[in-house]
């Protein structure tokens, strides 16, 4: 949970205004993913222009999410972020996918299976890059410049070298999106 950004000053957040502040950052945090998806679908439907609306409006929900967010107190030092971003790939691997899958093979949902599977498999990842990014900042330095890639099938991501294909759901090397250098 996030401390409450009045809580951080010595002093705390009514509980309403807490709840319904962390409930519109999750509003806010799907809608900005949910119009991302939607401006790739018109992009592959030939109306880009209808993409470019869909991605600017994103932009926006997630400047509205990042605003909540601050409000709440949830953006602390890199260290510290690090943290809460690794012990959210933790519960995700250790609990929430799980279970999740558990529901999803009794209700015998092919499809959030196949989803909930590559993700808890990518979580993994995740988690041990989180890791090591703390190790590096503790020691007061930055990870050294390196190329990151994501599969856009499953999520897997590596810093390593790059595989011919993805050890999660075999999507080929070159349909990677590459971040960094």
């Amino acid at each position: 949970m996030l401390p409450g950004a009045a809580a951080r000053k010595g002093k705390t957040m009514r509980a309403m205004t807490e709840e319904f502040l962390r409930a519109a950052y999750a509003g806010e945090s799907q809608a900005h993913m949910k119009y991302l998806a939607f401006a790739d679908k018109a992009d592959k439907e030939g109306k880009p222009n209808i993409g470019n609306l869909f991605r600017a409006i994103a932009y926006a929900e997630q400047v509205h999410a990042t605003n909540h967010l601050k409000a709440l107190g949830g953006i602390g030092k890199t260290g510290e972020n690090l943290v809460v971003a690794k012990a959210g790939e933790d519960f995700e691997i250790e609990e929430m996918y799980p279970a999740y899958l558990a529901v999803a093979e009794l209700q015998e949902e092919k499809a959030a299976q196949r989803s909930m599977r590559f993700a808890e498999e990518a979580e993994k990842g995740h988690s041990v890059l989180y890791a090591a990014a703390k190790k590096v900042v503790d020691a007061g330095e930055d990870l050294e410049e390196a190329k990151v890639w994501v599969c856009p099938v499953c999520g897997w991501t590596t810093t390593d070298e790059l595989p011919d294909k993805c050890p999660v759901c075999n999507a080929l090397a070159k349909v990677f999106k590459e971040f960094g250098v």
